[in-house]
């Protein structure tokens, strides 16, 4: 009969098949387990989902029911947010639990150590300990191993492993298991942490280019469109001067057309080249409703020297309209300016180019009314013309205080809607 080995991760010795499954965690894990469970720890810096993985690997590793990362502890008694591997409803998710931190034994501990209960206290004082009685006791955690892991971004990160009181404590060889793996955990929450933050401020960027009325588009080495923001994806939709055809971006007129792909042409020219220079081109785009043209601007976006293939971003399209309305947000305009409503909504129709007949009639007011509100306006703001007006309002911080920012899709560290729950 045939029997397999285990190589010890620990001490390079090879144990029978029986004697591998029998031995502790710390014995047991074949080089192969161990580095597909350090695989998954550091997939888990890419994507939440994936280090719920990493997470759930390492409660069947250490035949534990519950392994919890607890991200952050708020300032409301009795919750914390957390990501649980375990059977209990929301595992796998990041989202708010029950926990007593005020009242937890494992408080100021030394970072990024690995502890037990037996090495803070011992049976009795665990099982007397208020945080065992209310929290622990009512959720099958009678056992308990674990590590404060320190970050540099995101403070302290309590990492918890834990069994039943059915279970055997967590022994010598399963502490040292851990501290083998923790390094690797430290660094995947570091990178989490880092892309998390510049996804965000990936996020906050586009989304002020879009109050701002730019359109932007991310072109690869081809040409092909790999991703456009709002603003972009209406402009084309109207095909007044620019248009989609399959994936690629075209201009309504051929002269234009021919204009438009050599520049791109240029721009990743420019990139490619041995000696790369700062290349920034404009164009002019004619419209068949004959609006005033579309200016756009072509730019090259750096990339890592070691990235190649096919689908990478290569060139950045910006586009203006400049008879788009304005997207200066009402509310921001009052709080800036101390306008009425009524100010508002008339500075606002002559930003977007009307004249004071004209706004007085698309608001439904007496023109006296207008010029009324026309003259509070100028003292509240200092100007004295129209066009003046135009340019203060244009050029205020009013259109960015429009909307919301919309949470990127594409990795899972977005925080769902905060939901408390119980452990049980």
């Amino acid at each position: 009969m045939m029997t397999t080995s285990t190589t010890s991760i620990f001490d390079n010795t090879t144990l029978s098949g029986t004697a591998a499954m029998c031995a502790p965690a710390g014995l047991s894990l074949s080089l192969d387990d161990y580095d597909r469970i350090v695989g998954h720890i550091h997939d888990g810096g890419l994507d939440t989902q994936q280090l719920s993985v990493a997470l759930e690997e390492l409660r069947m590793l250490f035949q534990a029911n519950y392994v919890t990362l607890i991200l952050r502890i708020p300032g409301v008694e009795d919750v914390g947010l957390m990501l649980v591997a375990g059977k209990v409803e929301g595992s796998g998710q990041v989202t708010y639990f029950r926990y007593l931190h005020g009242e937890t034994p494992f408080a100021n501990l030394p970072a990024d150590r690995v502890f037990t209960v037996d090495d803070v206290m011992t049976p009795q004082e665990w099982e007397n300990s208020t945080y065992y009685r209310e929290y622990s006791k009512a959720n099958d955690v009678y056992h308990v191993m674990g590590a404060d892991i320190s970050t540099a971004d995101a403070g302290v990160l309590r990492f918890r492993i834990t069994r039943s009181q059915r279970q055997p404590a967590f022994s010598e060889q399963d502490k040292a298991l851990c501290t083998r793996l923790l390094p690797h955990l430290r660094r995947s929450l570091q990178v989490h942490n880092l892309l998390g933050r510049s996804e965000s401020l990936g996020n906050l960027y586009a989304e002020a280019i879009n109050r701002l009325s730019v359109a932007t588009l991310v072109l690869d080495e081809a040409g092909a469109v790999l991703q456009l923001n709002d603003v972009a994806r209406e402009l084309l939709k109207q095909a007044d001067g620019l248009k989609l055809v399959g994936s690629r971006l075209e201009a309504s007129y051929p002269s234009d057309n021919r204009e438009l792909h050599k520049l791109i042409r240029d721009v990743l020219e420019s990139k490619d080249s041995p000696q790369p220079r700062e290349l920034r081109e404009a164009l002019s785009i004619a419209r068949p409703s004959g609006e005033v043209s579309l200016g756009l601007v072509v730019e090259p976006i750096p990339g890592a020297q070691w990235a190649e293939g096919r689908g990478q971003p290569a060139v950045m399209v910006y586009i203006r309209d400049a008879v788009g309305k304005s997207q200066v947000d009402n509310r921001v305009a009052r709080e800036l300016f101390n306008f009425t409503p009524a100010e508002t909504l008339l500075a606002q129709q002559l930003a977007n180019g009307l004249s004071l007949e004209e706004a007085a009639e698309e608001l439904g007011i007496m023109r006296n009314t207008a010029r009324a509100h026309l003259r509070s306006i100028f003292s509240k703001t200092g100007v004295r013309r129209q066009a003046e007006l135009v340019r203060v309002m244009l050029n205020s911080v009013g259109s960015l205080g429009r909307g919301e920012v919309s949470p990127l899709g594409r990795r899972g560290a977005i925080i769902p809607q905060p939901e408390l729950r119980s452990l049980r």
